[in-house]
């Protein structure tokens, strides 16, 4: 009997979804979708999730909370009436709410995500909530990323992550090709980085750019495709950062200059540069102590996008390197709980997510060494705030849920 030639391109259509090694980006085995979804279904229902993982994220978690409320309490006792707690109270409240969110989410099969009417409205959800900061969000220090109490930022990471993969899945025949296969991607991605940069949140596009690339890389996109696109990408991001500095807006401009010189200005402009790099200068090898900062009085948003500083001051270098440690075996843990995945959708989505993580540490703390220019961009697991720790909670939950299902013995 012939097949009609609609049911051959929704057959192929839904290929999938294991990875298999091979030359250059990945060799994609044409297993089907449903096929893939029955052989989960026909287990008897989900493993364990990957125990040392969480574990890891656990003691992030808390001394991220412990490093918080050390550089907080000062600040809490003068910005809410004496309350030294206030802050502390409501980071455990968020990383509570987060984790039960986490352990929720880690039961809930991630193949729901791969539908493409969730995605898109997934996409045009995060789109929305840009446009609406733009439209609606309280200017801060010259950036405007804040709306309804919320980062919509945070959001729009895990969206990127779940339209990536679903796109190098969904489109896996197109791949290795550059306008078929590359150019709805970067469409997409484009869009959000034209968004981003309006607020303007230049740590943040670079982000979302670095977790595109990881997945369409490994999602199947030749490595010479993607170098075309990484150099277009690098000289249309410098024209946009030129272009708004010669509209008057000095954000940019101040944080360049902060970078070259963070003692150019140590009273204005480069003050919170200069003052991070006192607070881990005097830190030593050991520290002075948990609790003992004296830069916790002086250093602008010491509790949040800062916090690595106060962390080597009180922890000194031992405890920096420590932490940095810890970072590396979660993000070595979720590159091992990829390759063990089932399909490859899931392994596009843990990728995804570890990558978020590890390069979200990295730009802060580069920013905090004045590695790279102050751009503002928060230490998982470490800085205040709720949108942040439970999006990212929420993501460890599905990298869990992909643990559940892999071939991890």
């Amino acid at each position: 009997m012939a097949v009609k030639p609609n049911k051959q391109r929704k057959t192929a259509r839904t290929s999938n979804l294991t990875i298999q090694s091979g030359s250059g980006s990945a060799a994609i085995s044409r297993t089907p979708v449903n096929s893939a979804r029955a052989a989960v279904k026909r287990r008897r229902g989900f493993g364990k999730f990957d125990f040392p993982y969480f574990i890891l994220v656990l003691i992030l978690v808390v001394i991220g909370i412990i490093m918080m409320f050390s550089a907080s309490y000062a600040y809490s006792y003068k910005e809410y009436e004496g309350d030294s707690y206030h802050m502390a109270t409501r980071q455990i409240f968020f990383a509570l709410l987060g984790i039960v969110g986490m352990l929720i989410a880690s039961y809930f099969d991630y193949h729901i995500f791969f539908n493409k009417f969730i995605v898109v409205s997934m996409y045009v959800l995060g789109i929305g909530l840009l446009v609406a900061v733009l439209a609606f969000g309280t200017p801060i220090r010259g950036a405007t990323r804040w709306i309804w109490g919320f980062q919509p930022s945070d959001v729009v990471k895990f969206i990127l992550i779940v339209t990536m993969s679903f796109m190098c899945v969904y489109r896996a025949r197109k791949m290795r090709y550059f306008v078929k296969g590359l150019v709805p991607p970067f469409i997409l991605l484009g869009i959000i980085c034209a968004l981003m940069m309006k607020q303007p949140h230049l740590s943040g596009t670079v982000l979302m750019i670095v977790i595109a690339i990881a997945i369409l890389f490994v999602g199947g996109a030749k490595t010479h495709h993607m170098l075309l696109v990484g150099i277009v990408g690098v000289v249309a991001l410098a024209i946009i950062v030129f272009g708004l500095m010669d509209d008057g807006i000095d954000y940019f401009k101040d944080r360049i200059v902060g970078f070259i010189d963070p003692f150019a200005d140590v009273g204005d402009q480069t003050y919170q540069t200069y003052q991070s790099l006192l607070t881990i200068g005097s830190g030593g090898f050991f520290g002075v102590g948990l609790g003992n900062s004296r830069q916790k009085y002086f250093l602008p948003d010491a509790h949040n996008d800062f916090v690595f500083a106060i962390i080597c001051e009180e922890l000194g270098f031992f405890g920096g390197f420590v932490i940095l440690l810890l970072f590396v075996l979660l993000i070595a843990r979720g590159f091992y709980i990829a390759v063990k995945a089932r399909d490859k959708f899931g392994m596009l989505m843990a990728i995804g997510i570890s990558v978020q993580i590890g390069m979200q540490a990295l730009l802060n703390i580069a920013v905090v060494t004045n590695a790279v220019p102050n751009t503002g961009i928060s230490l998982p697991f470490f800085s205040y705030g709720g949108t942040a720790l439970i999006m990212q909670l929420l993501q460890v939950g599905v990298l869990l849920n992909i643990s559940r299902q892999s071939a991890i013995e």
